[in-house]
Protein backbone atom coordinates (compact mmCIF):
# COMPACT_ATOMS: atom_id res chain seq x y z
CA UNK A 1 0.00 0.00 0.00
CA UNK A 2 1.55 3.34 -1.02
CA UNK A 3 2.05 6.09 1.50
CA UNK A 4 -0.65 8.75 1.76
CA UNK A 5 1.78 11.34 0.40
CA UNK A 6 3.26 9.33 -2.45
CA UNK A 7 3.37 11.06 -5.83
CA UNK A 8 4.83 14.05 -7.64
CA UNK A 9 4.52 17.57 -6.24
CA UNK A 10 5.84 20.97 -7.31
CA UNK A 11 7.18 23.23 -4.57
CA UNK A 12 5.24 26.09 -6.10
CA UNK A 13 6.74 29.46 -6.92
CA UNK A 14 5.20 32.53 -5.31
CA UNK A 15 4.62 34.96 -8.22
CA UNK A 16 5.63 38.55 -7.51
CA UNK A 17 4.86 41.43 -9.86
CA UNK A 18 7.22 44.20 -11.01
CA UNK A 19 6.72 45.98 -7.67
CA UNK A 20 7.45 42.79 -5.71
CA UNK A 21 3.84 42.45 -4.56
CA UNK A 22 2.28 38.99 -4.72
CA UNK A 23 0.28 38.55 -7.92
CA UNK A 24 -2.71 36.57 -6.68
CA UNK A 25 -4.27 36.43 -10.14
CA UNK A 26 -1.13 34.71 -11.39
CA UNK A 27 -1.21 32.33 -8.44
CA UNK A 28 -4.83 31.38 -9.20
CA UNK A 29 -3.94 30.80 -12.86
CA UNK A 30 -1.10 28.48 -11.90
CA UNK A 31 -3.12 26.48 -9.38
CA UNK A 32 -5.84 25.93 -11.97
CA UNK A 33 -3.27 24.82 -14.56
CA UNK A 34 -1.54 22.44 -12.14
CA UNK A 35 -4.95 21.06 -11.28
CA UNK A 36 -5.33 19.83 -14.86
CA UNK A 37 -2.37 17.48 -14.44
CA UNK A 38 -1.91 14.28 -12.47
CA UNK A 39 0.09 15.96 -9.71
CA UNK A 40 -0.60 14.60 -6.23
CA UNK A 41 -0.58 18.04 -4.66
CA UNK A 42 1.15 21.38 -4.25
CA UNK A 43 3.82 22.36 -1.75
CA UNK A 44 3.24 25.97 -0.74
CA UNK A 45 5.81 28.36 0.75
CA UNK A 46 8.79 26.08 0.45
CA UNK A 47 12.23 27.08 -0.79
CA UNK A 48 11.01 27.66 -4.35
CA UNK A 49 8.12 29.65 -2.88
CA UNK A 50 10.69 32.05 -1.37
CA UNK A 51 9.20 31.49 2.08
CA UNK A 52 11.87 33.47 3.99
CA UNK A 53 10.95 36.53 1.90
CA UNK A 54 7.17 36.34 2.45
CA UNK A 55 5.55 38.34 5.27
CA UNK A 56 3.25 36.56 7.73
CA UNK A 57 0.12 38.36 6.50
CA UNK A 58 1.01 37.52 2.91
CA UNK A 59 1.61 33.94 3.96
CA UNK A 60 -1.98 33.59 5.14
CA UNK A 61 -3.25 35.03 1.85
CA UNK A 62 -1.11 32.68 -0.22
CA UNK A 63 -2.30 29.61 1.70
CA UNK A 64 -5.95 30.69 1.53
CA UNK A 65 -5.72 31.35 -2.20
CA UNK A 66 -4.17 27.97 -2.99
CA UNK A 67 -6.65 26.11 -0.77
CA UNK A 68 -9.55 27.94 -2.39
CA UNK A 69 -8.39 27.27 -5.95
CA UNK A 70 -7.07 23.72 -5.64
CA UNK A 71 -9.23 21.08 -7.27
CA UNK A 72 -10.68 18.35 -5.03
CA UNK A 73 -8.07 15.72 -4.29
CA UNK A 74 -5.09 18.01 -4.89
CA UNK A 75 -3.27 18.04 -1.56
CA UNK A 76 -2.05 21.37 -0.21
CA UNK A 77 1.12 21.01 1.85
CA UNK A 78 2.41 24.16 3.54
CA UNK A 79 5.93 24.97 4.69
CA UNK A 80 5.72 25.87 8.38
CA UNK A 81 9.24 25.40 9.73
CA UNK A 82 10.74 28.18 11.83
CA UNK A 83 13.81 28.47 14.02
CA UNK A 84 11.91 27.95 17.27
CA UNK A 85 9.75 24.97 18.12
CA UNK A 86 7.10 27.34 19.46
CA UNK A 87 6.88 29.35 16.23
CA UNK A 88 6.82 26.17 14.13
CA UNK A 89 3.88 24.86 16.13
CA UNK A 90 2.08 28.19 15.79
CA UNK A 91 2.65 28.33 12.03
CA UNK A 92 1.52 24.72 11.62
CA UNK A 93 -1.69 25.33 13.54
CA UNK A 94 -2.33 28.42 11.42
CA UNK A 95 -1.87 26.42 8.21
CA UNK A 96 -4.45 23.94 9.51
CA UNK A 97 -6.89 26.76 10.26
CA UNK A 98 -6.50 27.97 6.67
CA UNK A 99 -7.35 24.56 5.21
CA UNK A 100 -3.98 22.93 4.49
CA UNK A 101 -3.86 19.14 4.23
CA UNK A 102 -0.36 18.76 5.66
CA UNK A 103 2.72 20.70 6.69
CA UNK A 104 6.32 20.32 5.57
CA UNK A 105 8.81 21.35 8.24
CA UNK A 106 12.38 22.44 7.57
CA UNK A 107 14.67 21.93 10.55
CA UNK A 108 16.02 24.84 12.58
CA UNK A 109 19.63 25.57 11.66
CA UNK A 110 20.91 28.87 13.04
CA UNK A 111 22.35 27.43 16.27
CA UNK A 112 24.00 24.49 14.55
CA UNK A 113 26.33 23.63 17.39
CA UNK A 114 23.40 22.94 19.70
CA UNK A 115 21.25 21.10 17.18
CA UNK A 116 22.28 17.52 17.80
CA UNK A 117 20.23 14.67 16.40
CA UNK A 118 18.53 14.16 19.76
CA UNK A 119 17.62 17.87 19.95
CA UNK A 120 16.17 17.77 16.43
CA UNK A 121 14.22 14.62 17.29
CA UNK A 122 12.66 16.38 20.28
CA UNK A 123 11.87 19.40 18.11
CA UNK A 124 9.99 17.34 15.54
CA UNK A 125 8.33 15.25 18.24
CA UNK A 126 6.99 18.37 19.95
CA UNK A 127 5.68 19.78 16.67
CA UNK A 128 4.07 16.47 15.72
CA UNK A 129 2.34 16.17 19.08
CA UNK A 130 0.83 19.66 18.77
CA UNK A 131 0.06 19.61 15.05
CA UNK A 132 -3.49 19.08 13.75
CA UNK A 133 -1.89 18.13 10.42
CA UNK A 134 0.31 15.27 9.23
CA UNK A 135 3.92 16.41 8.88
CA UNK A 136 6.59 15.87 6.27
CA UNK A 137 10.18 16.47 7.32
CA UNK A 138 12.20 18.69 4.97
CA UNK A 139 15.86 17.68 4.75
CA UNK A 140 17.78 20.30 2.77
CA UNK A 141 21.46 20.27 3.79
CA UNK A 142 22.53 22.75 1.06
CA UNK A 143 20.47 25.46 2.79
CA UNK A 144 20.58 24.41 6.44
CA UNK A 145 24.07 22.95 6.68
CA UNK A 146 22.55 20.04 8.64
CA UNK A 147 21.79 16.60 7.27
CA UNK A 148 18.92 14.64 8.82
CA UNK A 149 20.06 11.02 8.79
CA UNK A 150 18.16 7.88 7.86
CA UNK A 151 18.47 6.83 11.50
CA UNK A 152 16.67 9.99 12.59
CA UNK A 153 13.97 9.37 9.98
CA UNK A 154 13.52 5.85 11.36
CA UNK A 155 12.88 7.30 14.82
CA UNK A 156 10.58 10.04 13.53
CA UNK A 157 8.60 7.58 11.41
CA UNK A 158 7.46 5.88 14.61
CA UNK A 159 5.61 9.05 15.62
CA UNK A 160 2.00 8.78 14.43
CA UNK A 161 1.80 12.26 12.91
CA UNK A 162 4.99 12.21 10.83
CA UNK A 163 4.13 10.97 7.36
CA UNK A 164 7.29 11.31 5.29
CA UNK A 165 10.39 13.23 4.26
CA UNK A 166 11.52 15.36 1.35
CA UNK A 167 15.22 14.51 1.02
CA UNK A 168 17.31 16.87 -1.11
CA UNK A 169 20.64 15.42 0.00
CA UNK A 170 21.14 13.52 -3.28
CA UNK A 171 22.65 10.78 -1.09
CA UNK A 172 21.17 7.63 -2.58
CA UNK A 173 22.56 5.41 0.17
CA UNK A 174 20.79 7.58 2.73
CA UNK A 175 17.56 7.56 0.71
CA UNK A 176 17.73 3.78 0.36
CA UNK A 177 18.37 3.43 4.09
CA UNK A 178 15.44 5.72 4.87
CA UNK A 179 13.17 3.51 2.77
CA UNK A 180 14.60 0.38 4.39
CA UNK A 181 14.22 1.66 7.95
CA UNK A 182 10.74 3.15 7.69
CA UNK A 183 7.34 1.53 7.07
CA UNK A 184 5.61 1.67 3.66
CA UNK A 185 3.20 4.24 5.07
CA UNK A 186 6.11 6.69 5.41
CA UNK A 187 6.65 8.60 2.14
CA UNK A 188 10.29 9.06 1.18
CA UNK A 189 10.27 11.71 -1.55
CA UNK A 190 13.13 12.80 -3.80
CA UNK A 191 13.83 16.47 -3.29
CA UNK A 192 15.24 17.14 -6.73
CA UNK A 193 14.52 16.10 -10.31
CA UNK A 194 18.17 15.42 -11.07
CA UNK A 195 18.01 12.19 -9.05
CA UNK A 196 14.32 11.29 -9.35
CA UNK A 197 14.84 8.00 -11.20
CA UNK A 198 17.69 6.77 -8.96
CA UNK A 199 15.60 7.64 -5.91
CA UNK A 200 12.61 5.73 -7.28
CA UNK A 201 14.91 2.80 -8.00
CA UNK A 202 15.90 2.55 -4.32
CA UNK A 203 12.30 2.82 -3.13
CA UNK A 204 11.31 6.49 -3.00
CA UNK A 205 7.59 6.96 -3.56
CA UNK A 206 7.70 10.19 -5.54
CA UNK A 207 9.28 13.60 -5.43
CA UNK A 208 8.88 17.28 -4.62
CA UNK A 209 10.54 18.78 -7.67
CA UNK A 210 11.20 22.37 -8.77
CA UNK A 211 10.93 21.30 -12.42
CA UNK A 212 7.34 20.17 -11.79
CA UNK A 213 6.40 23.85 -11.57
CA UNK A 214 6.59 24.11 -15.37
CA UNK A 215 7.09 20.56 -16.70
CA UNK A 216 4.90 18.38 -14.47
CA UNK A 217 3.99 16.07 -17.33
CA UNK A 218 7.64 15.03 -17.83
CA UNK A 219 8.07 14.26 -14.12
CA UNK A 220 4.81 12.31 -14.07
CA UNK A 221 5.73 10.44 -17.25
CA UNK A 222 9.08 9.44 -15.75
CA UNK A 223 7.42 8.11 -12.59
CA UNK A 224 4.84 6.23 -14.67
CA UNK A 225 7.50 4.72 -16.92
CA UNK A 226 9.43 3.51 -13.88
CA UNK A 227 6.30 2.02 -12.30
CA UNK A 228 5.50 0.19 -15.55
CA UNK A 229 9.02 -1.21 -15.85
CA UNK A 230 9.83 0.82 -18.97
CA UNK A 231 13.35 1.60 -17.82
CA UNK A 232 14.69 2.80 -21.16
CA UNK A 233 11.92 5.38 -21.33
CA UNK A 234 12.48 6.35 -17.71
CA UNK A 235 16.22 6.80 -18.28
CA UNK A 236 15.64 8.93 -21.36
CA UNK A 237 13.26 11.17 -19.43
CA UNK A 238 15.71 11.43 -16.52
CA UNK A 239 18.47 12.52 -18.89
CA UNK A 240 16.10 15.02 -20.49
CA UNK A 241 15.31 16.59 -17.12
CA UNK A 242 18.85 16.97 -15.81
CA UNK A 243 20.06 20.05 -17.73
CA UNK A 244 16.67 21.68 -17.22
CA UNK A 245 16.83 21.07 -13.48
CA UNK A 246 20.35 22.49 -13.27
CA UNK A 247 19.30 25.61 -15.16
CA UNK A 248 16.40 26.51 -12.86
CA UNK A 249 18.14 25.68 -9.59
CA UNK A 250 21.88 26.08 -9.10
CA UNK A 251 22.55 27.96 -12.34
CA UNK A 252 19.84 30.61 -12.64
CA UNK A 253 17.96 30.18 -9.36
CA UNK A 254 14.51 31.58 -8.66
CA UNK A 255 14.71 33.96 -11.60
CA UNK A 256 15.35 31.04 -13.92
CA UNK A 257 12.54 28.95 -12.47
CA UNK A 258 10.06 31.78 -12.87
CA UNK A 259 11.20 32.55 -16.41
CA UNK A 260 10.84 28.87 -17.35
CA UNK A 261 7.29 28.94 -15.99
CA UNK A 262 6.49 31.91 -18.23
CA UNK A 263 7.93 30.09 -21.24
CA UNK A 264 5.64 27.14 -20.51
CA UNK A 265 2.35 29.01 -20.07
CA UNK A 266 2.48 29.51 -16.32
CA UNK A 267 2.80 32.87 -14.59
CA UNK A 268 6.07 32.90 -12.69
CA UNK A 269 6.45 36.62 -12.19
CA UNK A 270 9.67 37.89 -10.63
CA UNK A 271 11.76 36.98 -7.58
CA UNK A 272 11.62 39.22 -4.53
CA UNK A 273 14.83 41.01 -3.59
CA UNK A 274 17.51 40.29 -2.65
CA UNK A 275 17.11 37.42 -5.16
CA UNK A 276 18.15 38.65 -8.62
CA UNK A 277 16.05 38.74 -11.75
CA UNK A 278 17.18 36.91 -14.85
CA UNK A 279 19.46 38.93 -17.15
CA UNK A 280 18.58 39.02 -20.88
CA UNK A 281 21.54 36.85 -21.84
CA UNK A 282 20.58 34.33 -19.16
CA UNK A 283 17.04 34.24 -20.51
CA UNK A 284 18.37 33.43 -23.98
CA UNK A 285 20.47 30.60 -22.57
CA UNK A 286 17.50 29.26 -20.62
CA UNK A 287 15.32 29.32 -23.74
CA UNK A 288 17.98 27.30 -25.54
CA UNK A 289 18.10 24.71 -22.75
CA UNK A 290 14.31 24.31 -22.70
CA UNK A 291 14.20 24.07 -26.49
CA UNK A 292 16.87 21.36 -26.51
CA UNK A 293 14.77 19.45 -23.97
CA UNK A 294 11.70 19.75 -26.22
CA UNK A 295 9.83 21.89 -23.71
CA UNK A 296 9.34 24.94 -25.94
Amino acid sequence: MPAAFAGIYPPIATPFDQNEDIDFGALRHNVAKWGQTGLAGLVVLGSNGEFPLVDDDERDQVISTVVECARPGLKVIVGTGRESTRATIRMTKRAAELGADAAIVINPAYYKGALTESVLYEHYKAVAEESPLPLLVYNVPPYTGINLSAGLMARLAKLPNIAGVKDTSANLVQIADTVRLTPPSFATLAGSANFLLPALAVGAQGGILAVANFAPEICLELAAAFAAGRMDDAKALQHRLMPVHAAVTTRFGAGGLKAAMEMRGYKGGFPRRPLPRLAPEQREELEKILAEAGLI
